[in-house]
């Protein structure tokens, strides 16, 4: 069975997609974007201030579904930018403090002017 996620504490879909599914015990997060829900526009300030909120909305979204990000097991982060990866990295260890996910992170070129995307799976307990 599968259930959708929607909350308002993160940015609305700008396409064919949710922003979460959950399937089974597991939430598939779609790849999030910097926008903050509140204003629907990108916050400003680089990679670093990007990370953050994509993890907040990250955040919200895993909320809604009945989990946290203490319960994710695999990230994927996109950076438009490699050379930036210790700017991210130095915001993303602080949302995964003790026993991080498994990650992979790579440069993609996104189709709007981003530093960062992030999607996840987390575990929903029951």
């Amino acid at each position: 069975m599968r259930q959708v996620v929607r909350t308002d504490r993160a940015p609305s879909p700008v396409g064919p997609y949710s922003q979460a599914i959950i399937a089974g015990d597991f939430v598939y997060v779609a790849g999030q974007g910097p926008a903050d829900p509140a204003t629907g526009r990108k916050v400003p300030g680089g990679v670093g201030p990007e990370t953050e909120q994509v993890l907040r909305n990250i955040q919200a979204i895993l909320e809604a579904a009945g989990t946290n990000l203490a319960n994710v097991v695999k990230v994927n982060v996109y950076l438009a930018d490699v050379g930036e990866f210790a700017a991210m990295n130095e915001v993303y260890k602080s949302f995964f403090p003790s026993v991080p996910p498994a990650r992979t992170t790579v440069q993609a070129q996104p189709p709007v002017d981003i530093r960062v995307e992030i999607d996840c799976v987390a575990y929903r307990p029951r």
